[in-house]
């Protein structure tokens, strides 16, 4: 069964409560919600699909205009079926509407997900890429920041994040493989190794990310390449 299953049928009795569940019951999933922790990978996948629903239906209100390209975005990222498409959206539109902030969605992920995790970038990744399909709002990178707070990532973490997506400075290549400007060939080569064992798929699947989710593993492993190629080319 596809994540998108899971969640529709099944979502209410894999998750502890709070505003995943709630969001989850009124999108019309069935279950008792019994389960104090998300221990298995099924259930963390469904409480990492249900956090980035939220997540991103949240932050297209942040700039005051939910444009259609930004849901289009997301279809695209999560490999919604076409079976699934009015499934997702209504769960979409509800999470936008609810009574619970963003800030409550967040804490929960990261604490199901556990703060600061691979999973948890991938998710924080994810509504980077959504939110600059349009372009980059000032009130979408200050939702941003508070969700990467929330998820446990400080200030230095979420720049070299981020620095993956927004326009590129002289130093990013830098940040995006997270060295110190100037940094030796050694030290960008041993950083990039390290990213590529550290962003492999197969990791971040055992840790919750969906397999539909593979796109944002494809679009920060093209990032980080380009860094790689930026800072080693013409370099022996």
């Amino acid at each position: 069964m596809s994540v998108w299953g899971k969640v529709i049928g099944t979502a209410a009795g894999l998750l502890l409560g709070g505003p995943f569940a709630a969001l989850a019951g009124s999108a019309g999933a069935s279950g008792d919600i019994v389960l104090r922790r998300v221990a298995s990978p099924e259930r963390r996948q469904v409480a990492f699909t249900i956090a980035a629903i939220a997540l991103a239906a949240k932050m297209a209100r942040a700039d005051g205009v939910a444009s259609p390209a930004e849901f289009a975005a997301f279809e695209r990222l999560f490999q919604v079926p076409d079976k699934e498409r009015a499934n997702a959206t209504r769960f979409y539109r509800l999470a936008q509407g609810s009574v619970n902030g963003f800030e409550a969605y967040a804490d929960q992920a990261a604490s199901l997900l556990g703060a600061g995790s691979p999973v948890l970038e991938d998710l924080l990744e994810a509504l980077l890429l959504i939110a600059k399909i349009d372009g980059f709002h000032p009130a979408e990178l200050a939702y941003l920041e508070t969700v990467a707070a929330r998820f446990g990532f400080d200030a230095p973490g979420y720049a070299r994040i981020r620095a993956r997506h927004l326009a590129p400075a002289p130093d990013d290549p830098y940040a995006v493989l997270d060295v110190p400007p100037g940094s030796d060939l050694e030290t960008v080569r041993a950083a990039y190794r390290r990213l590529v064992k550290t962003y492999h798929p197969d990791r971040h699947m055992a840790g919750g990310t969906p397999p539909e989710f593979i796109r944002v593993a494809e679009d920060r492993m093209a990032a980080i390449n380009l860094a790689y190629g930026a800072l080693t080319r013409n370099r022996t």
